[in-house]
């Protein structure tokens, strides 16, 4: 049910971004009398094999268009009448140019056809950040709640000189706000961090190759997390030991427990073993002693007792702070890829294929969590689509504006074999993705 119910937000998601990015390009065409043959969300054939595996889970013509579902969901297309794209090569277009046809339309009009994907993908992407400031608002944990026990660090961050209870009190000398702010520096070069550790100041560097060992989703640092428990799973160790939601555990075994990392560290050291836990529920201090499970779990929620703040932001302020939120993921995109360049962080961490991107849309659908992935991904489709790589909307944007400064058309031969080129870089890339995905979902 777990993998039903993430492969299910992922496809409503690619649903929703390819759709209304080929909307784009289908709006645009159709203000300019462009006929639009085919408009499909998925491929309806091999991708990129136009005559392998020809079929549709669903269709309809209506007019001169056909829309249609593919079986294929990893894109989807609009096969506008007169170009060239995956679907059709140059010998299709040997014909005397019809009025209705892209490649009779003036090169700026071809651009904005071009172009109206990446334009509908940043709207969106805009109007969902706007959504989920204002009916969600923000809630973060503050720097001044952090601070009252400090940070937990795992061993990376102890690799780099961090402690556990050292208190952050600056990001590159400058004030933050909340702990969101201190993982997003890790993106920036040079960082580092001004503690408090035990009254005394030090500064921190961070190394610029830790981001690729943090995007590998090796653990870095978190608040020191207090906690109470949660609710108690059904058939776990805690439920039959007599663990109840509200209990505060103040020992496991001998040691002292002050948070939810120490009793983690508890847990771990007695897999598969009872475990003595001292726990306080009301007035009274009773012990109660559950198996661990070999994963190092007993089996409940947490529920912290750290206080997180939520600021309530008005109409105008969610837009404000989310067009903001959404424009700032392309900067951060293309910073990451010159982390990439520089070598800083590989690009098997950095980039994500459906495997990936169903794992982070998570086991249980929360719909804060889909509609704020969704928005980033928008941001991110819009970006990668920009590119000026052969057979992306980049790519013909480039050819465009070549034409539209020298005055010179290329030919549809010279279309054809950059969108043969563009195909199988696609291609390479795909598998690549692909495999690098399968790879960390089995040994990671």
């Amino acid at each position: 049910m777990a993998i039903l119910t993430m492969i299910g937000q992922l496809l409503l998601a690619l649903t929703i971004l390819v759709g209304l990015h080929e909307f784009g390009h289908f709006i645009f065409a159709r203000i300019f009398g462009i006929r639009v043959n085919k408009f499909y969300i998925f491929f309806d054939f091999l991708f990129p094999l136009p005559n392998v595996l020809n079929f549709a889970l669903w269709k309809i013509k209506k007019g001169d268009t056909e829309y249609g579902l593919g079986w294929f969901p990893l894109g989807g297309y609009v096969d506008i009448a007169g170009m060239i794209d995956e679907t059709k090569d140059a010998s299709q277009l040997s014909s005397v140019p019809e009025p209705y046809e892209f490649r009779s339309k003036p090169a700026w009009q071809r651009l904005f056809v071009m172009l109206g994907g990446i334009i509908v993908n940043v709207i969106l992407g805009i109007l969902i950040f706007w959504g989920v400031k204002y009916y969600w608002g923000e809630e973060y944990y503050s720097k001044a709640e952090i601070n009252k026990l400090g940070i937990y660090a795992h061993p990376l961050a102890q690799e780099i000189g961090l402690k556990t209870g050292d208190k952050i009190i600056k990001v590159n000398n400058e004030d933050y706000e909340g702990f969101g702010d201190v993982r997003a520096s890790l993106m920036q070069e040079n960082t580092y961090f001004t503690i408090d550790r035990n009254g005394e100041t030090k500064e921190i560097p961070v190394p610029n190759g830790l981001i690729d060992r943090v995007a590998s989703k090796e653990a870095f640092m978190e608040p020191i997390m207090p906690f109470k428990v949660g609710e108690v799973t059904k058939g776990m160790p805690a439920e039959a030991a007599g663990l109840k939601e509200g209990d505060k555990i103040i020992k496991a075994d001998s040691t002292p427990i002050l948070y939810f990392q120490a009793f983690q560290e508890a847990l771990k050291k007695s897999s598969g073993k009872k475990i003595e836990l001292l726990v306080e529920r009301g007035n009274q201090t009773l012990k109660v002693n559950p198996t661990v499970t070999k994963e190092g779990t007993i089996g409940f929620k947490l529920e912290p007792t750290l206080v997180s703040s939520k600021r309530t932001l008005s109409f105008g302020e969610s837009f404000i702070t989310g067009a903001k939120d959404a424009l700032g993921v392309i900067p951060n995109q293309i910073q990451g890829f010159g982390r990439i360049f520089k070598g800083h962080i590989s690009a098997g961490n950095a980039v994500s294929g459906p495997v990936g991107l169903a794992q982070m849309y998570g086991k249980l659908w929360d719909w804060e969590r889909f509609w704020s992935l969704t928005g980033l991904l928008s941001m991110g489709l819009a970006f990668m689509n920009a590119l000026p790589i052969p057979a992306l909307d980049g790519g013909h944007v480039i050819v465009l504006l070549y034409e539209m400064i020298t005055r010179r058309k290329p030919s549809e031969k010279f279309m054809e074999r950059t969108q043969q080129v563009g195909t199988f870089i696609l291609l390479a890339l795909m598998v690549l993705v692909l495999f690098n995905d399968t790879f960390k979902a089995i040994f990671k």
